[in-house]
């Protein structure tokens, strides 16, 4: 089992980047539950919006207002520890408290032919590659899926680049491009028979999933549905905005993290609302906004600013994070 190192405990035995104050990570805390409880977010998904209706939010046509008290109640009943077991138990890992673990950068739809150079679209044996690649890495705690299969019929491409990775990893495998909720359900069946049973892959769940809500504030229904089924299985979640401050969320580093938490919160009270103590991981790849480009920079220093009041956040509420890096 993977016990990684801390950071920014009292002992200095780790290094972290403080951001914010305690008063101020309390202040974007309150503004993210005025907006949850005042704006609420767009939930896309019927059944989504009638779990949530079911546990007290305020269901207005697609909109969806959470109280305050319920997000409270969420933040508490998500476990503040997820095993994110490997096929191997030798590459279990454990999300707790200030632990600092690492995975590669997902989802990639390009990729640069090692031997000729050359720039092409990712195939089902670019998924197989790279997660070989990164079984070998010991750097690499955990294997989120690196590329698509683009040469695989679209109805099932999650479902064959799911067999290149159970093929070419024994680690944890993190799947961040499921299509539907049924191929969500086909992956777990996959993971079951693999652990032998839905029970066995309760107590050891060698995969985990991703999802990104919709900027800002919206849960798109395949969000919905991937939380939902993976609340429902016990797999765990990771909820993660890809908020982009000046563009879908405000300019001020202070104003983004109050989107994206309000994304967030709003996800994991779907999930608890489904299965009260499903796995949940806070999740982030929020950046800002290149106004020149256009484009959205991993590698800015704003990312990495952005993910240490993310990781801030989530350590206020007790709740393992995943965080972006350049």
């Amino acid at each position: 089992m993977i016990r990684n190192s801390k950071a920014g405990q009292n002992q200095l035995s780790g290094f972290s980047l403080n951001m914010f104050s305690d008063d101020e990570l309390r202040d974007i805390h309150s503004a993210t539950l005025e907006v949850l409880n005042d704006t609420g977010i767009l939930v896309m998904d019927k059944e989504a919006r009638d779990i949530m209706a079911s546990a007290g939010c305020i269901v207005e046509g697609d909109i969806v207002r959470i109280p305050s008290y319920i997000v409270e109640e969420t933040i508490r009943s998500c476990p503040s520890k997820v095993l994110l077991a490997g096929r191997n138990p030798k590459y279990d890992m454990i999300l707790e408290g200030r632990r600092v673990g690492f995975t590669n950068f997902a989802v990639g739809v390009m990729i640069v032919d090692p031997y000729t150079g050359e720039l092409q679209e990712t195939t089902n044996d670019s998924v197989g590659k790279t997660a070989l690649i990164c079984d070998a890495m010991d750097q690499v705690d955990i294997f989120s899926s690196a590329v698509v299969g683009r040469d695989m019929p679209e109805y099932s491409q999650d479902l064959h680049d799911s067999v290149a990775m159970f093929t070419n990893t024994s680690k944890h495998i993190s799947h961040g491009d499921l299509i539907s909720g049924e191929n969500t359900k086909r992956f777990f069946r996959m993971a079951a028979e693999i652990v032998g049973g839905e029970d066995e892959l309760r107590k050891r769940p060698i995969v985990s999933t991703i999802t990104c809500p919709v900027s800002p504030l919206q849960l798109s229904d395949l969000s919905c549905r991937i939380i939902i089924e993976s609340a429902r299985w016990g797999i765990p979640c990771n909820v993660l905005s890809m908020a982009m401050s000046g563009a879908t969320s405000p300019i001020t580093l202070a104003g983004t993290l109050v989107t994206h938490n309000a994304e967030v919160l709003g996800g994991l009270v779907l999930s608890q609302a489904t299965c009260k103590g499903a796995p949940i991981i806070y999740g982030s790849s929020t950046t800002t906004f290149d106004l020149t480009y256009v484009t959205a920079p991993v590698g800015a220093p704003e990312l990495g600013m952005t993910s240490a009041g993310v990781a801030a956040l989530a350590d206020l509420y007790n709740l393992p994070s995943y965080v972006a890096g350049g």
